[in-house]
């Protein structure tokens, strides 16, 4: 099926999409922490909620009607499917290990989907709206919450959620061989370009490589915060140190 406007990449919509997702984060944590209440805090998590569900379920009955699909192809399986579920639990729950996981597969997966989207269907086909609404809204989850309740996360955060990335891997592999559907890219590269596109074409190797890639993004997105607690425990012995030699 040709779509009869092309996505256009870095074209004016998608600008403007990088834009709201990056901004709208910060705007809505600044409503909060301004109103001072947990209610407008709570709001905004519903309301987010309450976008991500429902795009989610619009996408499922219009993709439907119109396009033939099987309902090997409809399955909650890519990557971007168990971060809105992560980033909603961690909404509500307010659990630092939901967040981690949030955050890691927020940023690092999600995040490389909006700046380099698989997608053929330009603005204002409706799955250009789908497609956005729940990959900037994990991202603008994930931010919200550091802005709000001020969650990072630690080195270990690390290896917990590259053993949950590993029981998707596992869970999306067998998905994949038994529909024949690329979830997760297992099967082959995305059509449009992306990191992935630099990886191997022999399939075990693509595999591997593509562990290595996340625990590279896993570990670039921790590395900002450890330089942080480092300068910090630096700036604290030296003030040690000055206050001894007083």
């Amino acid at each position: 099926m040709s779509p009869e406007r092309p996505f256009q990449p870095y074209g004016p919509a998608h600008l403007t999409v990088i834009f709201l997702t990056i901004a709208l984060p910060f705007a809505l944590a600044a409503i909060a922490r301004r109103a001072r209440s947990s209610r407008v805090e709570r709001a905004i998590i519903a309301t987010l909620s309450a976008l991500l569900v429902l795009n989610y379920a619009v996408y499922l009955i219009l993709v439907r009607n119109v396009s033939v699909m099987s309902w090997q192809q409809m399955l909650p399986l890519q990557l971007c499917d168990w971060g809105m579920v992560v980033v909603i639990v961690a909404m509500w729950s307010g659990n630092q290990r939901w967040f981690e996981v949030a955050y890691f597969w927020g940023i690092g997966g999600t995040l490389q989907a909006v700046l380099t989207p698989n997608l053929a269907f330009g603005f204002p086909d409706f799955r250009f709206f789908c497609f956005f609404i729940s990959h900037s809204g994990i991202i603008i989850g994930v931010i919200f919450l550091m802005r709000t309740r001020g969650y990072r996360p630690r080195f270990m955060s690390i290896v917990r959620t590259f053993a949950w990335s590993e029981f998707y891997f596992v869970v999306t592999l067998v998905a994949d061989e038994l529909t024949g559907y690329n979830y997760g890219f297992l099967l082959h590269k995305p059509e449009a370009f992306s990191i992935l596109s630099f990886l191997s074409d022999w399939r075990p190797l693509y595999l591997l490589e593509m562990h290595g890639v996340a625990l590279l993004f896993f570990l670039g997105l921790y590395a900002p915060f450890a330089i942080v607690d480092l300068a910090k425990g630096k700036l604290i012995r030296n003030a040690g140190k000055q206050k001894g030699a007083g």
